[in-house]
Order: structure tokens, then sequence, then C-alpha cells
């Protein structure tokens, strides 16, 4: 697969967008300031500012031209300009809808330009160099943990474990949503391209990032493509990624599948069999309750405490590092010795008890917040619905006690967005000046709050289900009716309108729906420029097969 791979790769290089692929490179990367540089080079190098923008008949979705006014609107009407510290705010989140417009600008343009072939050798080139990004990933966990399998690795206070995939973070260096987003495209676009191996390939990142979520999204919308309307070749690869799917949990990463399961009874407050963790049977007469052990095993335990306080006398008198007693070997039959499996119960194979530095900031912000901290500041707070589920029926709550905020939001940064997560300082989701941070009282009691209740715990709590970002949230409660409903009309159904030539972009579209639930991705500004790149793919593909049908007859 890899020889093909390096062949495949050296037939592309002489027919490959060049300027395509550097551009999607560089601003595909996480870092804002070479998302930004990465703009200036491509206009640099085709500069060309004729949106073409139309109700009728628009070359672009007006969407990104649209949130603009609406934003505005919702500065004027909410009267956020009389608070300190919140202009920069609304200006930056303002920056990111131009940067969006910027950029889909370009990509459309040499989506125009290119040949349809060239493009899509381009998209193949990009997948592969973010699969051997991905894959250096792995090798570098691989060499520094010397073990073969990080996925079941439980050295290092569990650092990787079921949590490897956050470190293979690919081409773009983003977090693994982005990567495993990014490969879920490219397995439903190769797919409808009839490329086996780029699928395969894209599938297995995606394996590598393992992304609960985003892969469950993507197997609904394989399935109902295997239900629908696929042909013999599409069915044998669904079922392929599926099974893929499949060895990886069971194979590859079985604790993974424990973990999703805490997960979700977790975020539903169910108690389970599978949830409850048991007690180990296997561990030391030591480290077992008295109430477990018969009258023998609590005289040993009392033993070896009591040695092990000597052995500690000996160590303090002495000065000894360390105490190793002599145990006798013990010999296979064919003389070979035996060796010991790992204690599993020792501390660096368990999840390290000191906090990270990130909560460390929230659980210190929750204490100085506390009278504004309706959920995280309380002990008593129970919820039977998941974080983000939850943090939905708050904004709905929200607009309903403060209905002027219905038409145009209740301003940029000001309830649910990225920007009002940087704003505060904390580093969330990006670094932002501490001189100039701000939070808005409405998201401080709500989005933040809820976010601070759930991210303040234990990784196990750290989990999509229980993140409040969503694209959908961003734009009811800061852009209000307006903003969503833009949304629905002048960007999906700017698509929609043209299912009849849409192929795998219709697939793309519905399963773009499904993502942005997870997170802020428009202020991301990484998916959705592939997002579109692929759908204008897509549209240019019909219409040139439109064409050739018309000349033909």
């Amino acid at each position: 697969m890899i020889k093909q791979l390096t062949l495949n790769f050296k037939k592309l290089t002489a027919n490959v967008d060049w300027k395509l692929l550097l551009f999607l490179l560089l601003f595909l990367n996480i870092k804002l300031p070479i998302k930004i540089a990465a703009l200036v080079l491509i206009y640099l190098l085709q500069f060309d500012l004729k949106f073409k923008l139309s109700f009728k008949n628009s070359r672009l979705p007006l969407f990104y031209l649209l949130i603009i006014p609406i934003a505005f609107t919702g500065l004027i009407v909410n009267q956020n300009y009389q608070a300190h510290h919140y202009m920069p705010i609304f200006f930056t989140g303002i920056a990111f809808w131009v940067l969006a417009l910027l950029a889909m600008h370009q990509v459309k343009l040499m989506v125009e330009r290119a040949d349809t072939q060239t493009v899509h050798k381009t998209i193949i080139a990009f997948f592969i160099i973010n699969a051997i990004f991905s894959l250096a990933n792995l090798v570098f966990i691989i060499f520094r943990i010397h073990d073969i399998n990080p996925y079941t690795f439980r050295g290092d206070y569990q650092k990787y474990f079921i949590n490897t995939g956050d470190f293979i973070k690919g081409v773009t260096f983003d977090i693994a949503p982005t990567g495993a987003i990014l490969n879920s495209f490219g397995v439903i676009y190769f797919l409808f391209k009839r490329n086996t191996v780029m699928s395969m390939l894209c599938m297995c990142m995606l394996m590598l990032t393992y992304n609960n979520c985003i892969t469950i999204m993507l197997i609904i919308i394989l399935l109902a493509l295997f239900a629908f309307k696929s042909s013999r070749d599409q069915k044998s690869i669904i079922v392929v990624c599926i099974m893929l799917f499949g060895i990886f949990m069971i194979k590859v990463s079985p604790q993974n599948k424990v973990y999703l399961t805490q997960v979700i009874y977790r975020s539903l407050h169910i108690k389970h069999q599978d949830y409850v963790t048991p007690t180990p049977t296997n561990l030391a007469i030591t480290q077992k309750p008295d109430n477990l052990l018969t009258f023998d095993e609590r005289r040993q335990k009392f033993a070896l405490h009591y040695l092990d306080s000597v052995n500690a006398a000996i160590r303090n008198k002495y000065g000894y590092r360390r105490y190793i007693p002599l145990l006798p070997l013990k010999f296979m039959k064919d003389g070979g010795i035996i060796i010991p499996l790992p204690d599993t119960n020792a501390g660096q194979l368990n999840v390290s008890n000191i906090p990270e530095p990130d909560r460390v900031k929230l659980l210190r912000f929750i204490n100085d917040h506390k009278q504004n901290l309706p959920v995280s500041g309380s002990s008593n707070y129970r919820s039977n619905l998941p974080g983000k589920i939850a943090g939905a029926v708050q904004t709905i709550d929200y607009i309903k006690q403060h209905p002027q905020g219905i038409i145009a939001g209740f301003g940029v940064g000001c309830f649910s967005s990225k920007i009002a997560f940087r704003a505060t300082g904390l580093g969330l989701n990006g670094g932002y000046p501490k001189d100039l941070t701000y939070i808005h009282p409405a998201f401080l009691s709500n989005h933040l709050d809820l976010y601070m209740h759930y991210f303040s715990k234990e990784e196990g709590f750290h989990s999509i289900s229980n993140n409040p970002a969503s694209v959908y949230d961003q734009l009811l409660a800061e852009y209000g009716l307006l903003g969503l409903l833009a949304f629905f009309i002048c960007y999906l159904g700017y698509f929609l309108k043209r299912y009849k030539q849409l192929t795998y972009g219709l697939l793309l579209l519905f399963f773009l729906a499904m993502v942005l639930i997870t997170d802020y991705w428009f202020e991301q500004l990484s998916i959705m420029i592939v997002f579109e790149l692929l759908l204008f793919l897509n549209i240019k593909e019909s219409e040139k097969l439109v064409n050739m049908t018309s000349h033909a007859s």
C-alpha cells in the first residue's frame, strides 16, 4: 500500500496546483498568523477582489457578507459598545468572518481557473501529506514510549493510552476533531471517486485520531449511503471502513470501548455495571480493604505493613535510595527465567492525581467567581442532560428571559463563541491580551459556567458531548434568528439549491450539518475551507459533464 502511494504521489507532482496545495497547508495550520500569511501570499500570487455577490445567482454564498451587518445591528440594539474592552472583541469577531470570505473567494477562484483533474490530484496530494504527518506523530510516540501500541500503553501516568488520538495532529497541528473531520471528508470524497486506496488511507488516519463522536457521525452517513444509493464497489468499501472501526476498537484500543460507555452513562447520569468501576480482584493484599479479606489475609496484611515500615526506617537511617528485596528466581521447564508481568497497580500506570495547569486555572476561576457560577460554583448541581444539550437549554431560557435578543442576538462574543472563550484570558481556544480581557455576564453565568463544571473535572468529563460549543448555538445566541436564517438560506441553501449537481457534495453537506453541532467551526478557519473546496469542485464537475453531454448531442 505504501509503495503504491509513493508511485501515485510521484505521478501527482506533475499535475498538482501548487498554489492551491500551499494555500491549504498554510491556511489549515492552527496558528492564526500563519492563516493570515497564507491569505496575504495567495492574494499576492493572484490578486482578485471580484466576488460577484448578488441575491440572484450569486457566485459565492452570501452568508459571510450578511452576517456582518447583522452583527452591527446586534451591537446597536444591545449597546454593547458601552462596555469596557468590548469593541476589540467585536472587531475580532468581524475579522474572522472577513477572513473566511476572503479564503472562500480564493478557493472558488482556483477551482474556476484550474482543470477538475488538477484540483482532484491536488486534493489527493493534500491528504497524502496529512497522512505522512499523522504517521510521523504516531512514530514519534512509539519511539518515545518504546511500545508498538500507544493506545494500550498505560505508563507515564496514562499520558497516551486512550488519549493517543489527541497527539495525532496531522498537517494542521490542530485539535484531534479537526483531523478527524478532514479525514472523514476524505473518506466520503474518495469513496465517490472510487479510489479505494485513498478511502482506506483516510479511514485509517481517522482511526488514529480516534474521535468517537466524529467517527459515529461518519458511520451514520456511510450506512445511509449503503442503504439508499451506492454501487457494489462502494458497498464493499463501506463494509471495510466499518470493519476497520470495529477492529480498532476491539484490538488496537479496547479501553476506548469502556471509555465510550462511561462517557455515555456519565453524560446521562445513569448508573450501570459497566460504568461503575468494579473492585479489582488481582490487587495486592496490602491494597485490598479489610472487609474483603479473610482472618489470615488480614494478618498477612498487618505483617507486610510492618515489614514496609521497617524497610522505610532502614532507608531513612542509612540513606538508601530504594530497598529492593531479594526474590527467588522462577524457572520454566526449558531453563528460561520467568519474567513477572508489570504491576498494573503501580503509580505511573494510573492517571496522575495532580491536576493539569489548565484545570488548576479553571478551579481557581471557579473559586473566585462562585457567586456568579450557579452550575460549577455549586456542589448540588445535578442534570440528566449532557453538557451540550444543557447549553442549548441555557440559550433558549436566556432568550425567553431577554426577548430583545431574539432578532439579532446578544452580540459577538457575548454568549457562545470561540472569541468569547478566548477573551476570558484563561487560555481557552487560544491566547488573548490580558489587559483586554472581557467576560459578558450572560456568558459567565451560562456557557462558561457549564464548561467550567465539566472541564474542571477529570478527563472522563472532557468530551464533545459536554462542551456547549456549537455553530447553531452561536448563531442563535449572538446573531439571533437573522443569523440563523442567513446560515440556513444563504449558506446551506446556496449548495442545496444545486442539489441536482451534487453527488459526494450532498453527503458532505449532511455530514457537515451534524459536525457543526460539535464546535465553533466557522471561527476555527479550518474544516470549512476544505468543505467549500470539495463542494465547488463537485458543482464544476457536474457543469462540465452537462456541457460535454450537450455538445455531444
